[in-house]
């Protein structure tokens, strides 16, 4: 049998994020072996033997966190440190181009009310086609209701599932057996 290996990268401020991230690696994880790494602890490149990245993080300022809008959101959160770490934007931009095949679906949380422009996962999304790597699926989104959240009821099971379908999408592609 041959193993099919995923990496999920994620950028959380307010936990929201990280349960999305939590639960789309649980459900990849029916069919995949999958690591999952808070952004700041990611590997600097995409080791060989991964088949699908997943990519995930809030949208600030109509897309992907820059210094300024994470430590505006360690404030938020209660924090009295700043944010000293990368986010997704500085470890996109670093990334190195992908392996030939190698796929990747992007995700972001984002306010249900009132909703704003922009997206930090279809950002997400051009970088790593830039990169090389074949987008799997559309840039998909989780609600919050509000800036620190809760996430909108059913968004967890939501993201169990797209976690499911993205598996079965790279096994369409990549037949495992």
């Amino acid at each position: 049998m041959i193993l099919v290996r995923a990496l999920v990268v994620f950028e959380s401020y307010f936990g929201n994020t990280k349960r999305i991230a939590e639960a789309v690696a649980e459900g990849l994880s029916a069919r995949l072996t999958v690591d999952i790494d808070e952004v700041t602890d990611a590997p600097p490149t995409v080791g060989a033997d991964v088949d699908l990245v997943v990519v995930g993080g809030p949208t600030h300022a109509f897309g992907l966190t820059r210094p300024t809008t994470r430590a505006d959101a360690v404030r938020q959160a209660g924090g009295t440190e700043t944010a000293t770490g990368i986010g997704l934007r500085e470890w996109l931009d670093k990334l190195p181009a992908a392996r030939p095949g190698t796929a990747a679906a992007c995700f972001d949380t984002r306010v249900s009310r009132p909703r704003v422009p922009g997206s930090a996962a279809r950002r997400a999304r051009s970088r790593l086609r830039e990169h090389g790597f074949t987008a799997l699926d559309p840039a998909t989104t989780f609600w919050v209701r509000g800036t620190p959240g809760p996430l909108v009821d059913g968004e967890l099971e939501r993201a169990r599932e797209w976690g499911v379908l993205l598996a079965q999408r790279l096994a369409e592609l990549r037949p495992v057996g």
